[in-house]
């Protein structure tokens, strides 16, 4: 069998913290945003962590399971 592939995109958005979660990124602050307002811009550039039903889908990209 050929060694399995790591999802190009997947290995883009993601990074895997010291204690194995998924960190990423918000999404909606690349254009249009002069609609939004100052706080909800500063809010969406902080990182966050994937959702606990995602992470299995995820990893699997990752070529981690």
């Amino acid at each position: 069998m050929p060694k399995m592939k790591t999802k190009s995109s997947a290995k883009k958005r993601f990074k895997i913290t010291g204690t194995g979660k998924i960190k990423r990124k918000h999404a909606f602050k690349s254009h249009i945003l002069t609609k939004k307002s100052k706080k909800r811009k500063r809010n969406l550039t902080h990182a966050g962590l994937v959702d606990k039903s995602d992470e299995s889908n995820i990893k699997l990209q990752l070529s981690m399971k």
